[in-house]
């Protein structure tokens, strides 16, 4: 177990090309990112109405747009659905929804929900063994895991909401990689049970992170909570815009998915064919479990090639998908010259 006694701040998450260039001042440049889950085919992007920059966010567009998220993620209905400037900002207004207590995270995962527990005044403990959580005033699981894609049955998260809400506790799950994970596990139809609050991500899977755009499901009574918390216009028109059309675009979700489990099995062969196993993940991101993880790291960084590193966990890493040709010929050659720095360092200890 890993006891958090405060909130701490802000840990590096991947994703940053400032910190990457301070860490490898000669790698060539650009870097190929391979250090977030970020979809890198993004949604096409599409000429925006005027009004979406030059006015207020209309009412009738956060609604369509929770309508449809509803729909799409199998929320009761556009009740269950509050729009919000992405799922980070929502961590610690969830967390809030409990009274401070004691809260569990099942680890390891995504470490923000420590901090945003904490922020809410909890005191947070990470544990590994599910069965822990029915302890807990607020319990929190990421489904699927991040970084190693653990999924919880749907079977098992019902069961356990219902032991924390006899005595008043929540269960969030957050939900961020669900878009290609197996939706038969989402706890998205089940909130309007009370005590659950589901947390899906628009940026990931549809590659526009930057855009800014989450969501919270949850019974119709949190929902005002939490709309009330945000106040009106808590969702850029242009965020609007992208939502409202790529959410309905069912064609472009499903081929998606599809091109994705394909990029993630070239992925998981390329690295195999330099000796590194695949341990688990999802179609955004792979999980590497290696002795010399923090080689491969190094060595893949000199290259201008950027994995993600655990500084808690060193034999961890965690690599993204490329997206154009060339950065899927940089990365395998990149690998060659690891593998074959390796082998030669190996060759020398042996004689």
């Amino acid at each position: 177990m890993k006891s958090l006694d405060g909130a701490a701040t802000v840990v590096d998450h991947g994703g940053s090309l400032g910190r990457a260039r301070a860490l490898f001042p000669h790698a060539p440049q650009p870097f190929v990112d391979l250090s977030t889950g970020i979809n890198p085919h993004s949604y096409p992007f599409f000429d925006l109405p005027a009004t979406a920059l030059s006015r207020l966010p209309e009412a009738a567009r956060v609604r369509e747009l929770a309508e449809v998220a509803a729909s799409v993620y199998g929320a009761p209905s556009a009740a269950n659905v509050v729009a919000t400037p992405g799922t980070q900002i929502l961590l610690p207004r969830v967390a809030s929804l409990a009274s401070p207590g004691k809260a569990l995270v099942l680890g390891p995962t995504y470490a923000e929900h420590h901090r945003a527990a904490a922020i809410a005044g909890h005191a947070v403990t990470e544990v590994d063994v599910f069965e822990v959580l029915a302890g807990a005033d607020l319990a929190i699981i990421v489904n699927p895991n991040n970084p190693d894609g653990r999924i919880i049955e749907r079977k098992k998260l019902l069961d356990l909401a219902g032991k924390l809400r006899a005595k008043g506790g929540l269960l969030v799950v957050d939900e961020a990689f669900m878009d290609v994970g197996p939706h038969a596990e989402s706890l998205a139809g089940d909130v309007e049970q009370g005590g659950i609050v589901v947390l899906r991500s628009f940026g990931k899977f549809f590659g526009l992170a930057g855009l800014r755009l989450g969501f919270a499901l949850a019974d119709a009574l949190t929902v005002e909570q939490l709309e009330a918390q945000f106040g009106p216009w808590a969702v850029a028109g242009p965020a609007l815009e992208y939502g409202i059309r790529a959410l309905a675009d069912s064609g472009w979700r499903a081929e998606m998915r599809c091109r994705l489990a394909e990029d993630a099995a070239r992925l998981d062969a390329l690295f195999g064919r330099f000796g590194v196993s695949v341990a688990g993940g999802t179609t955004l991101f792979r999980y590497i479990g290696l002795a010399d993880a923090a080689g491969l790291f190094s060595a893949l960084g000199e290259r201008g090639i950027l994995l993600r590193h655990f500084s808690g966990r060193p034999h961890v890493l965690r690599a993204g998908l490329p997206g154009p040709d060339e950065e899927w010929q940089r990365l395998e050659s990149a690998l060659a010259d690891w593998a074959q720095q390796r082998d030669d360092n190996t060759k020398e200890v042996k004689q």
